[in-house]
């Protein structure tokens, strides 16, 4: 059984990778390609929640092969209920706290990875 230290830091690494290719995906959907932050915001959580899923079931939690079936439901309720408090936070920081689009997307990373963690140790990947 992995300490929860080391599940942490795996977690952290991971959050770090998926947190880059939200961002890219996030930056391209804005910068480049003139997006709405709402829409670009969707598309990063989407294209990082696939990559998610496979390190943290097989590295992170090292949940093996056994509960793929019953652990993709969960984990998708888990990136629900992450991805809606994120939203909320972003929607929040943005339209009444008047915090940059660009800085609030940064931010919500951080109040995703937390529920996320959370949801996906205690539901998802339960032992």
């Amino acid at each position: 059984m992995l300490k929860e230290s080391v599940r942490i830091i795996r977690f952290i690494i991971i959050g770090s990778l998926n947190a880059l290719i939200t961002a890219v995906v996030i930056w391209v959907m804005m910068v480049l390609l003139g997006f709405n932050y709402i829409w670009a915001n969707v598309a990063g959580y989407i294209a990082a929640l696939i990559n998610n899923f496979f390190w943290s079931k097989y590295w992170v939690f090292s949940s093996g092969g056994g509960r793929f079936w019953q652990e993709v439901p969960l984990f998708l309720l888990a990136f629900g209920c992450a991805y809606a408090v994120q939203f909320i936070s972003l929607l929040f920081m943005v339209e009444t706290l008047g915090i940059h689009a660009n800085l609030a997307q940064f931010l919500g990373l951080f109040v995703y990875g937390a529920v996320n963690f959370v949801m996906n140790r205690k539901v998802t990947f339960r032992n």
